[in-house]
């Protein structure tokens, strides 16, 4: 790991998620973790653009809609937003800037401070990653024109998920084809897995070295990782997010003749049945909806296809708690989190019901407190704890940033 040294008062990072028509961004001190701006750009590339952007420290909040064409726009509208709050990127006391990288295939282990082979290697990975490595790779260049002299750090998705044995990254596929093109299990949700693993084991008191966590992040994309004493042992997500859990408009695991029917059977062209596994499956796909809350409703309304839609959820996360726990051998916790895990009673409910004799239970009157803090939803004497952690993806990345520029103070 390369360690940069920031000036001596610098000690905020702007953390950056570059998606392919937006960009979210958060401005942390790391002296105290504390937010000072958060924002989002969305519909870039489109008339009805829209930039909010949150100044913490006074509390003023800021719409603009209107065309932003590029990301290169987008960026530059959000310095000015920045600059009008006195949190501009010329100031002195920005150490860096993190960017969230999808993938980083095997190359990339820990965060790393970007060069030209840097970038060379996450475009080379775009064929793996042909959704966000591309709007990555743009969000990074256009910050590096706007401050070249100022490290940018790359935090991937994937790294987190490097410690798996090969035993659970390999697909049994001929070796040198799967080498060849790169074809393996990567994962990702990396740093929403390591921050909430960590925070599983802080919240049992313990080291997360001393401790097995099962972490279920379920948001509209959904995964699963068990982390053996900090390090992750195999997650649901493959060489793309599709694989695993039933997500918002994600099959989630297919027999993969599925695809070979659809287009030999169905006449389906290969783009096609990627839209439809990646765009229009999942719960969208089987109930028209792919928000929870909207099918939690239809549910209570007697809707069987709702309530169908809610069981194939169910049931694959089902099975990815109970293998994971078969990995692991012992289970000190499991941890929801994310949009779903986080606020979703019924989901967490549904999901430990019948596990009892994995030494899981949720308490139903802690469950169904709705809190912004890590807290337990088990029994006291439950053998397993049964958490719900909120997961902080751009502290991670602020961070793992801040620790690999150098700490000053």
């Amino acid at each position: 790991m390369n360690t940069v040294t920031a000036t001596r008062a610098a000690t905020r990072v702007l953390v950056l998620n570059s998606g392919s028509s937006s960009v979210k961004y958060q401005l942390l001190d790391m002296r105290d973790a504390s937010r000072l701006a958060v924002g989002l750009v969305e519909r870039i590339g489109e008339q009805t653009s829209r930039l909010k952007h949150t100044c913490l420290t006074t509390g003023d909040t800021r719409e603009h809609t209107g065309p932003i064409a590029d990301h290169d726009a987008a960026l530059k509208a959000v310095a000015e937003e920045l600059t009008r709050d006195g949190l501009g990127l010329e100031s002195p006391e920005l150490a860096a800037i993190g960017h969230r990288v999808v993938h980083g295939g095997l190359f990339f282990t820990e965060p790393t401070v970007i060069d030209d082979e840097v970038l060379a290697e996450i475009e080379r990975l775009i064929p793996v990653a042909p959704l966000h490595n591309p709007a990555n790779l743009t969000g990074i260049r256009t910050a590096q024109a706007l401050r070249p002299d100022l490290p940018q750090v790359a935090v991937f998705d994937t790294a987190f998920h490097t410690t798996m044995p090969e035993s659970a990254a390999r697909y049994a596929i001929d070796p040198k084809t799967a080498d060849r093109h790169r074809i393996r299990r990567y994962g990702f949700h990396g740093t929403s897995h390591a921050y909430v693993s960590r925070e599983t084991a802080r919240l049992l008191g313990k080291n997360p070295s001393e401790v097995n966590v099962i972490v279920l992040h379920l948001g509209n994309g959904a995964s699963a990782s068990a982390v053996e004493k900090g390090r992750c042992v195999d997650t649901s997500m493959g060489l793309t997010p599709l694989e695993g859990l039933v997500m918002g408009t994600r099959s989630g695991d297919l027999d993969p003749a599925v695809i070979f029917h659809l287009a030999r059977v169905g006449g389906m062209s290969m783009d096609e049945i990627d839209t439809l596994l990646n765009k229009r499956s999942g719960l969208l796909g089987l109930c028209g909806d792919n928000d929870m809350r909207e099918i939690r409703r239809r549910i209570d309304e007697g809707d069987e296809e709702a309530a169908l839609a809610f069981d194939i959820y169910i049931h694959r996360l089902k099975k990815y708690i109970g293998a994971y726990y078969a990995v692991l051998g012992t289970v000190d916790a499991v941890a929801f989190t994310a949009g779903v895990g986080e606020n979703a009673a019924p989901v967490r409910e549904a999901a430990i019901a019948g596990l009892e004799g994995l030494g899981l239970a949720v308490d139903p009157e802690l469950n169904a407190v709705r809190a912004d803090e890590a807290r337990l939803i088990s029994p006291k004497d439950a053998r397993v704890a049964v958490a719900v952690v909120p997961t902080d993806e751009e502290l991670e990345i602020a961070t793992q940033t801040y620790a690999l520029v150098g700490k000053n103070n």
